[in-house]
């Protein structure tokens, strides 16, 4: 029997996904794919690799080293 239930797994998968081919794309920093799976930037380097997508160290370009220095700001 078929249930309306919603996945929350499912969901995170596919936001996953998404982040990492956002990153692979080269249109966000390891840092915000960090910042939007809501895990450490080692943890993404980690996940990452782990997918094969070769990582990228440091900033690409000014928007990226902007993004790079906001979320290093708003770290606590």
């Amino acid at each position: 029997m078929a249930t309306d239930r919603h996945n929350p797994h499912a969901d995170h998968t596919e936001e996953l996904a998404t982040t990492i081919g956002l990153y692979v794309l080269g249109e966000i920093s390891l840092g915000k794919a960090a910042e939007r799976a809501d895990v450490t930037r080692w943890e993404m380097k980690e996940i990452l690799t782990e997918a094969g997508v070769e990582v990228r160290l440091g900033p690409q370009t000014m928007d990226d080293l902007e993004d790079e220095v906001e979320t290093a700001l708003d770290i606590e």
